[in-house]
């Protein structure tokens, strides 16, 4: 049996990046510099000519044909032409290699090169290799004899190919070894009697590096990739993936680019999971995304997925969606854009991952926004909503809902800052469904009136900070919003919760989500600012803070808001100097005086790829629970080959850690090790729906790759994965 295997670039299919293998440099080749078609020129420190049959040339020799260009010490011409040998320091360069030779024999007629002791290297690639002897016929192509090959530099080959014969046929983009031997270190490490790789960038069929992991959820995890290249806008990677602990798994995915659109269609499949003890144990996970336009300022964009159970993601992991996901989000929509007119009509759907309140889905939703100016001072603006909210609980109420709220605005912007006046007519009907034994009304029409004043101002000096000429401003900002009250007890919630304020969030004007509840507002938010501008104009430091201030009681959100103000709410984002930077909000109860929530981040940053993250979270009350953690995300180069990346979270409430992740890589010029050890929550349901919050998963992962053959990724990819989560710890511009 004869075993084949290719392996490819990412089935991404960049371009490889030469720079990112610090290799011997590719070389290029410019045709201009060839002779014309059936011309041959030679240049020489000396010639003879032998009755016009023979020409001898010597020292510093250069040959030019319409094919390639060689030079040597030592050349000789005979039969006008037709046959050509060169010796001594011979190079010989054409539009796909570059050889340094002992000597080369060329025949011109029949198109057929010889090479004897060689050292070559692929044009426009970083490989490059020692032959015996290479041919060069321009029927077959290339072929070299007793070859090597390797992307890594001279005197420093940590991984070698070496086969009795390499064969590129002419336009191929594939070259092909036979009796292959791949050498790590000297090593030996497996042969093969046929092996494929890659000369070019092009996108091309065939097997993938695998990846090797184990985890406590898994076992050891074994996946390899094949990567078919159906067409130049269509391609497919099939990835059978084995777990000692689960069984063997199919995982598949199609890729479309069509003019105008993008999509893929995903599916994974576990057929009768070893780690289940129950009939029902096969798993599945798919996937169809699509987003295009498919006509003038028409847009269609469908995301659709599922899964067989809730535990899928916990146990076999996903590209798509992380451990803490409750929902997994369907949509089917169409969007229309002009300048003055958006619209948009969808379909929006939930599969639910555990024992959570059942959403409601809205099929359909549209939303349609009309914005026009009536004069230089007036601006007219209609928002628009049509949906019908059902829910897959027969005991719950369903509706239709209709909104439309005109809003006349008068603008006025200047440099110095702004002032806005707006009036709106919120108008909502609904027509519930399911109502019996609830407190909710068949029909409702609500009307509301709202007046919303706004303004800010900027006052701005030059002054020194920390030693440098630096702007600094003050803001203050200033909104009154008046919004009617109507009782609206009788409508259900389909869309809507409570919001959190943050300093933008107390210039919302709005408690919830969605429109079930529109509060009443009789209000004034007071909000500053101070920003510290450098003599490039970037921000340095930036300061807010606000408040509101209520001047009537609150009968829709009577709940969240009963006190003559709100919480104050503060943020500070500080660039302490190039290296140091800092973030913080809080907003402290202006009732009790007690923090509500809070956040800090302080970051260390040398370059882009050292940092150290420090970060605390605090909320004194999120769905009767107390959140208060504590987190380290670092990466950092050790030295110029060893890099390392971790993460860790600790909850301080319960005295115990959340996630830890640590990740060592290894890199050279040609080849890179990296191995991945980490620890965290697995979020597992029980069979009463309910998640976990006292098991852990925890694994490993080691990934070998060798650049040129199979990868073009770098270290960057580890910092990523390594640094998942993470966020700049600041907003400066």
């Amino acid at each position: 049996m004869v075993l084949g295997i290719l392996l490819l670039p990412s089935a991404l299919a960049h371009a490889q990046d030469p720079l990112a293998l610090c290799a011997v440099p590719p070389i290029s080749f410019d045709s201009q510099t060839l002779s014309s078609e059936g011309e041959v020129v030679v240049r020489a420190n000396r010639a003879e000519i032998i009755e016009n049959q023979t020409a001898i040339f010597e020292g510093n020799v250069d040959i030019v044909s319409d094919k390639a260009i060689i030079t040597a010490t030592k050349a000789i011409i005979e039969d006008n032409g037709k046959s050509v040998f060169a010796e001594g320091d011979v190079t010989y360069q054409n539009e796909q290699l570059r050889v340094e030779s002992a000597s080369v024999n060329l025949e011109s007629e029949t198109q057929q090169l010889n090479l004897i002791s060689t050292r070559y290297q692929l044009t426009g690639f970083v490989g490059h290799g020692s032959a015996d002897q290479i041919a060069v016929d321009a029927n077959s192509g290339l072929s070299l004899q007793d070859v090597t090959f390797t992307t890594c530099p001279l005197g420093g080959e940590d991984w070698q190919i070496r086969a009795s014969e390499i064969s590129i046929e002419r336009d191929s983009i594939l070259g092909e070894a036979k009796n292959t031997r791949f050498y790590i270190g000297g090593v030996p490490v497996f042969y093969l009697p046929y092996f494929a790789f890659p000369v070019s960038d092009q996108r091309q069929t065939g097997l993938l590096f695998p990846n090797l992991t184990s985890s406590s959820a898994t076992g050891v995890d074994i996946e390899q990739p094949f990567y078919w290249n159906i067409a130049p806008n269509y391609d497919m990677t099939i990835s059978p993936r084995y777990m000692t602990q689960r069984g063997l798994q199919l995982k598949t995915e199609f890729r479309y680019l069509m003019n105008n659109a993008i999509g893929n269609i995903d599916l994974e499949y576990l057929p009768s999971d070893r780690d289940i003890n129950s009939e029902d144990n096969d798993r599945y996970f798919y996937r169809f995304f699509h987003q295009g336009q498919f006509a003038e300022n028409w847009q269609l964009n469908i995301d659709f997925n599922g899964l067989s159970d809730d535990n899928y993601i916990v146990d076999l992991g996903s590209d798509f969606y992380n451990r803490a996901d409750t929902h997994l989000y369907r949509t089917l929509g169409v969007s229309y854009y002009t300048q003055n007119l958006d619209f948009t009509a969808q379909l929006r759907d939930f599969a639910v991952i555990g024992d959570h309140p059942d959403t409601y889905r809205a099929l359909p939703e549209t939303k349609l926004e009309y914005r026009s100016s009536l004069n230089e001072y007036m601006d007219l603006r209609v928002n628009s909503e049509l949906a019908y909210f059902e829910n897959s609980l027969e005991s719950q109420p369903e509706a239709l809902r209709f909104h439309l709220a005109p809003t006349l605005s008068i603008p006025y912007q200047r440099q110095w800052g702004e002032l806005l006046a707006e009036a709106s007519v919120l108008n909502t009907y609904y027509k519930q469904e399911n109502i019996e034994n609830t407190a909710l009304s068949e029909e409702v029409t609500r009307t509301l009136g709202q007046v919303r004043l706004y303004g800010n101002v900027i006052f701005e000096r030059q002054q020194q900070w920390q030693g440098q000429t630096s702007t600094i401003t003050l803001e203050p900002r200033f909104q009154y919003l008046y919004t009617s009250f109507e009782d609206q007890s009788d409508i259900g919630l389909y869309d809507t919760t409570l919001l959190l304020n943050d300093v933008e969030g107390l210039f919302r004007g709005q408690e919830f989500t969605g429109l079930d509840r529109i509060s009443d507002n009789n209000q004034f938010t007071l909000g500053i600012t101070s920003r510290v501008l450098n003599s490039a104009n970037r921000e340095q430091l930036v300061v807010s803070v606000g408040q509101i201030f209520y001047f009537a009681d609150n009968k829709v959100a009577a709940a969240a808001k009963d006190q003559d103000s709100s919480a104050i709410a503060a943020e500070l984002d500080w660039r302490v100097n190039q290296r140091w930077l800092v973030h913080t909000d809080v907003q402290v109860s202006s009732d009790s005086d007690k923090v509500d929530r809070s956040s800090l981040s302080l970051e260390y940053r040398r370059d882009e790829e050292s940092l150290v993250q420090l970060s605390h979270r605090y909320v004194r009350n999120l769905s009767g629970e107390q959140i208060d953690q504590i987190g380290l995300s670092a990466s950092w180069p050790i030295t110029d080959k060893w890099h390392w990346v971790g993460r860790y979270y600790r909850d301080l409430n319960l005295n115990r850690s959340i996630e830890s992740y640590f990740g060592l890589q290894y890199e050279s010029c040609c080849w890179a090790v990296r191995f991945v050890a980490q620890r965290h929550l697995s979020n597992r349901i029980d069979g009463g729906g309910m998640q976990s919050i006292n098991e852990f998963d925890s694994g490993i992962a080691l990934q070998f790759i060798f650049k040129g053959i199979g990868s073009t990724k770098n270290n960057r990819d580890m910092l990523e994965d390594g640094m998942f989560g993470y966020r700049q710890p600041y907003v400066l511009n």
